[in-house]
């Protein structure tokens, strides 16, 4: 299984645009909502591309550096201040996950340095680390919506596309997941899923099994799960 982490596992996309909000105030605008439900799931580069044009303002390449920056930073600050909780689920059906011996990845857009805070979080909570391999955002050729952070995590990981379950809150990682030829469950968090072929939608990840997840990837056809 492979594991999208803000917005699926944990509740920090609030913190995410909580600090892309206050870098927009220093730049003299407000962050529509519109705007900020775009950057959701987005790579640090496709977000800060949205706040500009919602905002109007153009930025040098070293001020776009310097605001990403600041953005991740805020960000990291806010996660270390007010912790990270869990998505509902998520920790028992990783749990459960882990127990039952199942080969785990997470796949995230975020940097390495912020989801470091997180994964130490797991770690320590949980006993033990969660995951078998991590990608994240700059580990890699191309972000999400391209396959490539999925892909490459089933490379690490030895297992085919067709074999693999991507759990995702996003447009953009439902995207990437499908992309990669995985089936995907789609769970969302600040952010509509529309149905698409290979996507199965569930309201919270609340009392899913092992045996649900398994059951959906010997279908053949994704399986209806109840919300």
């Amino acid at each position: 299984m492979l594991f999208d982490m803000d917005g699926t596992l944990v509740e920090t996309e609030e913190l995410w645009g909580e600090a892309l909000s206050e870098l927009a105030g220093q730049l003299g605008g407000e962050l529509s909502d519109g705007a900020r439900g775009r950057t959701v799931g987005t790579s640090m580069p496709v977000a800060m591309g949205i706040l500009y044009a919602d905002l109007g303002t153009t930025r040098t390449e070293q001020q776009h550096a310097e605001d990403a920056r600041w953005v991740e930073d805020r960000t990291a600050a806010l996660m270390s201040s007010r912790g990270v909780p869990w998505r509902p689920g998520a920790r028992e059906l990783l749990t459960a996950v882990r127990d039952a011996g199942v080969a785990t990845a997470l796949v995230t857009t975020t940097a390495r340095r912020i989801a470091s805070i997180v994964l130490d979080r797991f770690t320590a909570e949980l006993g033990h680390p969660p995951f078998d391999v991590t990608v994240c955002g700059d580990e890699v050729p191309a972000r999400k919506p391209d396959p490539a952070p999925y892909r490459q995590a089933m490379a690490a990981l030895g297992v085919d596309p067709g074999s693999s379950l991507v759990v995702e809150d996003s447009a953009v990682g439902v995207t990437a997941g499908l992309a990669a030829g995985a089936v995907v469950l789609g769970v969302p968090s600040l952010q509509s899923l529309d149905p698409r072929p290979g996507l199965v939608l569930r309201g919270t990840l609340v009392g899913l099994t092992v045996g649900d997840l398994e059951e959906l990837l010997g279908a053949g056809e994704p399986l209806e799960l109840p919300a």
